[in-house]
C-alpha cells in the first residue's frame, strides 16, 4: 500500500476539512492568516491521515536562507581543526539546495573571556543554528544560556557538556578514549613502572575539556589496574613552543630511564621531533590526531601510535544535523560518539586513504 504522503494530496485534505487549498498550505508551513477553527479542522484531518509532508520539497519551495555559525579554537593551517572545517565546508556544499551559509569565529582557548566575546560576534550575524567547540563550562554556559533564551539550536563538537543541553554532540567519548589509551600504554610498557604525560598548558590550565577528560580516563584505568606505575607530568607551554626543548632537556636529565610517554592533545609531534633531533630511538610515544607532522613522526618511528577520531566527519555531521533539525524537521540523535581509531605504521596508509577523501 502506498504511504499516506504519497497518495494524499493537499486538495484532498482541503476537501475533507472543508477549507481551501491555500488554508491547508498555510497550516502545513506554519504561516499566519488562518482562523483557529480552520487550523484545528486541518490539523485533525492531518492527524487522522497520519500525513507527513514532504519537507525536502517544502524547504526547496520556501527559498529561505539559513545562516549557520561555528565557534572554534584558534588554530593554524594543517592542525586538527582544519579538518573539522573541511568537513563543514563539504556539508555546506552538499546541502547547497537549502541556501545555507556558514560563518566562523575563533577563540583563544587559553584566554578567559575570549570564547564568549567570539560568540557575541557570531550572534551579530543572527544565526539560525550553531556548531560549538565548548570552552570551560562557566564560559560555555553563559553563552548557551543566551542561545536557549533566543531558541537557537546548538551542537557541541569534539568536547561534550551534556548538562548544557546541546541539540547533539559529535566527538569521541573522551574519558573512554583515555581509558583505552592507558590499557594500550600498559601493554606497550611490557612491565616497566614509569611513564610521563606531556601536557599543553597556558596560565596553569589545559586548553580543552577533551585533554582533561582523556587524562582522567587514563588515570582511572591505571589506578584501577596498575596502581604501582609511577606517572610523571611535564607541562609544556602552548604559547611558548620555543621553550619545549629546554623543558624536555631538563626532564630527561632528571629522569633518564623513562622510556614511555603520552600526550592527550594533537601536538605529539613536538615530542616526536625532539626525539628525532636527539637520536632517542628507545623512547615510545603515543599521541592524538592525524596531523601531518604527527604522521611524519609515526613513519620515522618517533611516535609509536596515534589515536584518531575522524574530525572531518564530525564537521560534516554537525552541519547535516542542523539541516535535518531546522529544515527537514527530523529527529536528531543527541549523542554521537566517533570511533577510537588506533593507528600505527602498519595501518596508517589504509586510514589515510579515507582521510584524504574527507579533505578533498
Amino acid at each position: 500500500m502506498d504511504k499516506p504522503e504519497e497518495r494524499i494530496r493537499i486538495k484532498d485534505i482541503a476537501h475533507l476539512a472543508g477549507v481551501s487549498v491555500g488554508t491547508v498550505d498555510r497550516v502545513l508551513h506554519g504561516r499566519s492568516g488562518v482562523s483557529e477553527t480552520s487550523r484545528k479542522k486541518v490539523e485533525e484531518i492531518l492527524k487522522q491521515l497520519d500525513y507527513q509532508p514532504n519537507m525536502y520539497a517544502s524547504a526547496l519551495a520556501s527559498n529561505k536562507k539559513y545562516v549557520f555559525a561555528c565557534l572554534l579554537p584558534v588554530h593554524s593551517e594543517g592542525e586538527y581543526w582544519t579538518y573539522v572545517e573541511n568537513g563543514m565546508r563539504q556539508a555546506v556544499k552538499a546541502f547547497s539546495d537549502f541556501n545555507i551559509s556558514l560563518v566562523t569565529e575563533y577563540y583563544d582557548q587559553y584566554s578567559l573571556g575570549d570564547f564568549f566575546d567570539a560568540g557575541q560576534k557570531l550572534m551579530a550575524q543572527s544565526p539560525d543554528g550553531l556548531v560549538i567547540s565548548p570552552s570551560i563550562q562557566s564560559e560555555t554556559e553563559k553563552f548557551t544560556n543566551e542561545l536557549q533564551a533566543q531558541d537557537i539550536p546548538y551542537i557541541f563538537i569534539d568536547s561534550n557538556l551534556p548538562e548544557l543541553n546541546p541539540l547533539a554532540f559529535y566527538g569521541q567519548h573522551a574519558k573512554q578514549s583515555g581509558y583505552f589509551a592507558a590499557r594500550m600504554m600498559h601493554m606497550l610498557m611490557q612491565g616497566t613502572k614509569e611513564l610521563v604525560i606531556f601536557r599543553q598548558i597556558s596560565e596553569g590550565k589545559l586548553g580543552s575539556n577533551q585533554q582533561l577528560r582523556r587524562e582522567e580516563g587514563f588515570h582511572t584505568y591505571m589506578s584501577e589496574h596498575h596502581p604501582d606505575i609511577t606517572i610523571h607530568k611535564l607541562n609544556l607551554y602552548a604559547k611558548l613552543p620555543e621553550k619545549a626543548p629546554t623543558l624536555l632537556d631538563s626532564f630527561f636529565k632528571e629522569y633518564p630511564n623513562i622510556k614511555y610517554g603520552i600526550t592527550f592533545n594533537s601536538k605529539a609531534y613536538i615530542i616526536g621531533e625532539y626525539m628525532e633531533k636527539h637520536g632517542k630511538k628507545d623512547f615510545h610515544l603515543m599521541g592524538y590526531d592525524l596531523l601531518q607532522r604527527n604522521v611524519d613522526c609515526l613513519r620515522k618511528g618517533n611516535i609509536d601510535f596515534i589515536i584518531a577520531q575522524q574530525p572531518a566527519m564530525q564537521g560534516f555531521n554537525s552541519i547535516e544535523s542542523l539541516c535535518n533539525h531546522l529544515i527537514l524537521k527530523k529527529e536528531i540523535k543527541p549523542c554521537n560518539y566517533m570511533p577510537i581509531n588506533f593507528l600505527s605504521i602498519e595501518n596508517i596508509d589504509f586510514y589515510l586513504d579515507a582521510h584524504r577523501k574527507n579533505k578533498n
